[in-house]
């Protein structure tokens, strides 16, 4: 490896690992006072870096906002539920997405609790985050909607959009966490109720 091409891959772990610690110390202050709006000032203090650094990473408030939603999924195994939308049966796609989706939101559901209570009472205060969250997770109930329509798997004089709509409010962190938490169920008891709701109330 030449000299040029380590100090490259040095400054690129570098600058991972600066990306990972800011992200840690907003997931701390997130457990650590989660009725308080974080401000990318003690973020920056709490992670050690300028503040400065903090937009220079993330671009934004916005951006640092949506890097937490985003990771907050990857950590939790969100590749599963990309991976059901593959498969070529879409009641299938449904059952495995809605099962890995239940369990994601279950590996941080504190973490997930904050941000969605807190976007609920001022969608800014997470920088319009989840609202963009949210925005994506209806596309997919959408394709999946017409993936259902096109198979002749949607009960009789449903449309695909009433269809999405319905898988929408299944898909939410608040149905799944009136179970996990509300009910005090497990989370494959959690999985398994809600696919079974959704099961009953959109396909043959």
């Amino acid at each position: 490896m030449t000299t040029r091409r380590y100090e490259q891959r040095l400054r690129a772990e570098s600058a991972e690992a600066t990306r990972a610690r800011i992200l840690d110390a907003v997931y701390e202050r997130v457990r650590a006072t989660p009725t308080r709006p974080v401000s990318v000032e003690e973020i920056a203090r709490a992670a050690r870096v300028a503040r400065s650094t903090v937009y220079q990473v993330f671009g934004s408030r916005a951006g640092l906002f949506d890097a937490l939603a985003a990771d907050v999924l990857r950590r939790g195994g969100f590749e599963r539920v990309t991976a059901a939308v593959a498969h070529p049966d879409a009641r299938e796609h449904l059952r495995q997405a809605f099962r890995a989706g239940m369990e994601v939101y279950a590996v941080y559901r504190d973490v997930h609790r904050v941000l969605f209570s807190t976007s609920a009472v001022d969608p800014e205060a997470t920088a319009g985050a989840m609202r963009r969250a949210d925005e994506a997770r209806a596309g997919g109930m959408e394709y999946l909607a017409r993936r259902l329509a096109e198979q002749d798997a949607l009960r009789p004089g449903l449309s695909a959009d009433d269809a999405a709509h319905v898988l929408f409010v299944l898909t939410g962190f608040e149905a799944f966490d009136a179970l996990y938490t509300g009910r005090g169920l497990p989370v494959d008891d959690v999985a398994r109720l809600i696919v079974l709701a959704a099961e009953n109330a959109v396909c043959r």
